[in-house]
């Protein structure tokens, strides 16, 4: 949609600092909300201000693209959110087709939300009950999943948005390691469904031993933005 206002009619500009007040509603199209600001890689929102100077016949018009920044509406709050409480062993993994050819090892913790705040960093914490071979590093994944289409079909993607290590080396037994971890801007949004596109969100607990072997739990998260 483009909404164009004219801020001001011909006049003459001195030289030094002209400011020029502008101001214009910000509205959605007819049952369409205003969605939250969002870069990814198969689906973009973008808002943008164009603005033109024209200078006259003999000179050519002065223009600037700027982005700027929209949250969408803020919902109340549901109550206590649930949290997700966690253990990992050979067992419990998918996709393994010999659960004899993984070291044996368990690992437990909790994410304290499964419906998040997307201002508020998400966190909980991971504990390495045994594990038969040293860990090199514990990292937390935050993964974006776009799924675009029409009524002759849906593509899903999974990219990775950011990776952040959260322990280095062979960590101590039953020692709760905190996890935090803060939303980028821009390249998070509330979770959104519409008709034509999808865009969610998932955590992954990776564990990399020592051999480069991983170990990798997904974890389906909702965000929102909460009426304070």
């Amino acid at each position: 949609a483009v909404v164009s206002t004219q801020s001001t009619g011909p006049q003459v500009f001195f030289s030094g600092v002209t400011t020029i007040p502008f101001e214009f509603p910000l509205r959605a199209k007819a049952n369409r909300p205003l969605y939250d600001s969002y870069h990814g890689v198969f689906i973009s929102i973008q808002y943008t201000l164009h603005a033109e100077l024209r200078r006259g016949l003999l000179n050519k018009p002065t223009m600037k693209h700027l982005e700027f920044i929209v949250e969408g509406e803020k919902v109340p709050k549901n109550g206590e959110q649930p949290s997700i409480p966690f253990t990992i062993t050979p067992q419990s993994l998918e996709n393994i087709r010999e659960v004899k050819s993984v070291p044996n090892f368990k690992i437990s913790g909790v994410l304290d939300r499964a419906i998040c705040d997307i201002e508020a960093p998400l966190s909980g914490n991971i504990t390495v009950e045994h594990s038969a071979k040293p860990i090199k590093s514990i990292e937390l994944q935050l993964v974006r999943v776009e799924t675009c289409g029409c009524a002759e079909g849906y593509a899903k993607d999974a990219t990775e948005i950011q990776n952040i290590q959260i322990a280095e080396g062979d960590v101590m037994r039953g020692l709760a390691i905190p996890i935090h971890m803060i939303f980028p801007r821009l390249f998070t949004c509330v979770t959104t469904a519409t008709n034509n596109f999808k865009i969610e969100f998932e955590v992954n607990v990776v564990i990399v031993l020592q051999d480069d072997h991983l170990i990798t739990e997904n974890f389906p998260i909702k965000l929102y933005r909460p009426k304070s």
